[in-house]
């Protein structure tokens, strides 16, 4: 068994997308329409074959109350591996991502957080 889909609740999928292959450097995979909402996916450009990230709309009552206790507690939604997090940390910094937390060393790994302005903390992680 593997992990082929993780999803991460946004509040609005098309700029979600925008920011997440526009900002981020993601692939879109898959872009169906479901209903009022659309299937869309992405991958990392290093593993085009890998677990795919599910941006899924937050209309449930649970999904956007969820989504909103984590933020509003500074819990991150999900987190990304990254090989140089100074070199990231800049290169996301430059594109106008809004850190709430610059690189910090924790033990082994060094963690920066960011605001993917669709409701969502994500920490950014090298190890």
């Amino acid at each position: 068994m593997r992990i082929i889909v993780t999803s991460l609740f946004v509040q609005d999928q098309g700029r979600a997308l925008e920011f997440y292959s526009e900002k981020l450097g993601f692939i879109k995979k898959e872009d169906v329409p479901v209903g009022e909402f659309r299937w869309i996916t992405l991958v990392s450009p290093d593993d085009q074959g890998g677990t795919e990230l599910l941006l899924e709309p937050n209309n449930h009552p649970a999904a956007k109350e969820y989504q909103q206790r984590i933020f509003a507690d500074g819990i991150p939604a999900t987190m990304f591996g990254v090989a140089d997090i100074q070199d990231e940390y800049r290169r996301l910094k430059e594109k106008g991502v809004t850190f709430t937390m610059e690189p910090t060393k924790m033990g082994d790994v060094t963690i920066a957080v960011f605001d993917d302005t669709c409701g969502n903390l994500i920490q950014i992680v090298e190890k």
